[in-house]
């Protein structure tokens, strides 16, 4: 299930008094841009930790009730589309089959006829928060339709728990949304379709964490995806049965990954998800959300955490003191940095920083200091496929570029932006909007 996007893009033009912006920007738009639906690179952690991650996985929910038996698709899988899909949705969907084909080895196709193991179908928003207030998308097994789901609502059809071998499931995503959200849904709700049920905080480099850091499927997803259809496994086998074949799995689908591990992290303390998603509710104050998130940040130091879920805890805080608090949110964004830039492994989530990061630079107008942040973020953005980090991180490069006086370079990278935004934000209101909040953050010179 991915959540709502509790900490959206935003810039924090709130957090610090600004002089009246410019005269709102108005451009000739291209066509949306969209990605080749590559990988976004190999695994790079050790088979040690993999294994453990794929046993959480395997055999747990979110919720944290335990799963009996693995399960899988046995035969090759077909899917198919239902209700009003926008065409992005189509392409996504293509390129998505044929990185499963190419990476996970699944034998995955669209279905032929009206018969298929996995429909996707695409639904209003509202109608979708009906039914799951707190998701953008979801997946449950058994169902075809979405009459299917509303008539087994409260059953056990619905509980992936009872299964033994899975044969059907649906996936329900907006018709309505931006086309990154969609192809962001996408690739969650199919993977947890064909794979794990689970989402696990402390996971730097997969698509199967709630912290919604990763846009697409990583190649650590592609790897647990592929040992998920190793032929030594098979449905119905108990964790130790898995448990004691994985060992050889990932050495044959990862041999660069046989070495040593350095030391495994913990598993996450409820505490510390109960207080991480109190603070990225929308159905809680804005005060209650700010001392939720202290409170994350303080259980991770109290449990001597760092990486990722350090990272996440301060980004959330800091996200939420904005307009709160200047001072505090750029110390929880510096935090959040040191934290991620600890390993290659979270490259993405320091982009997500720089964006906050480049919007203090820029009020500042400290063009040097921006463009620095941008030219390192705005590579990794485009390589993990997020178009709208990408559209903002240009965004701000460009306002970088008209301080030092290179407003032809600057508007040349804002066009450029455009196209990306569009997928990202999906309606030329929404990126406009973008672009006139982050031409307000600069300081504006007075004319000599």
């Amino acid at each position: 299930m991915k959540r709502l996007a509790a900490l959206a893009f935003a810039v924090i033009a709130a957090c610090a008094p600004v002089p009246q912006g410019p005269e709102p920007i108005r451009l000739d738009f291209p066509e949306m841009r969209s990605f080749a639906a590559e990988s976004p690179g190999p695994s790079q952690r050790p088979n040690s930790e993999i294994a453990l991650d794929f046993i959480d996985l395997a055999f747990e929910m979110e919720s944290g009730r335990k799963l009996p038996l693995f399960t899988r698709f046995e035969e090759p899988i077909t899917v198919r589309v239902a209700g009003k899909p926008p065409q992005s949705l189509l392409d996504d969907l293509e390129g998505l089959l044929n990185r499963l084909r190419r990476e996970a080895r699944i034998d995955i196709r669209f279905a032929q006829g009206t018969d298929a193991n996995i429909v996707i179908e695409a639904v209003p928003s509202r109608a979708l928060q009906r039914v799951a207030p707190n998701a953008a998308c979801f997946v449950v097994p058994r169902v075809q339709s979405w009459a299917e789901l509303r008539r087994a609502r409260n059953t056990p059809t619905l509980d992936w728990a009872t299964l033994r071998r899975r044969e059907k499931a649906a996936i329900f995503l907006p018709s309505d949304a931006a086309p990154q959200e969609i192809r962001d849904c996408l690739h969650e709700e199919l993977a947890q379709a064909l794979g794990p049920l689970n989402d696990l905080y402390r996971l730097p480099d997969s698509i199967f964490n709630d912290d919604n850091i990763h846009a697409v499927l990583t190649g650590f997803d592609m790897l647990i995806l592929r040992a998920f259809y190793a032929p030594e496994l098979q449905s119905g086998m108990t964790e130790g049965q898995v448990a004691q074949r994985l060992p050889r799995i990932l050495a044959r689908l990862n041999p660069r990954g046989e070495r040593p591990g350095g030391q495994i992290p913990s598993s996450t303390s409820r505490a510390w998800i109960n207080a991480i998603e109190m603070a990225l509710s929308d159905g809680n104050s804005d005060n209650r959300r700010r001392q939720a998130a202290a409170r994350a940040v303080a259980i991770g130091q109290s449990l001597g955490w760092t990486g990722a879920r350090e990272g996440f805890a301060n980004y959330a805080f800091g996200r939420l003191q904005i307009g709160n608090d200047a001072t505090l949110a750029l110390g929880a964004f510096n935090a959040a940095g040191r934290a991620y830039g600890q390993s290659a492994v979270t490259n993405i989530h320091s982009a997500h920083i720089a964006v906050q990061l480049a919007a203090f630079t820029l009020i500042s107008g400290d063009a040097n200091a921006t463009l620095a942040i941008t030219d390192e973020a705005i590579p990794v953005a485009e390589q993990h496929e997020n178009a709208a980090l990408l559209a903002l991180l240009m965004m701000f490069k460009a306002e970088a570029l008209d301080l030092q006086g290179k407003t032809d370079e600057g508007m040349a990278l804002r066009l450029d932006s455009l196209g990306w935004g569009l997928y990202g934000f999906g309606s030329r209101e929404e990126v406009v909007d973008r672009l006139n909040e982050i031409a307000s953050l600069p300081p504006q010179i007075p004319p000599s």
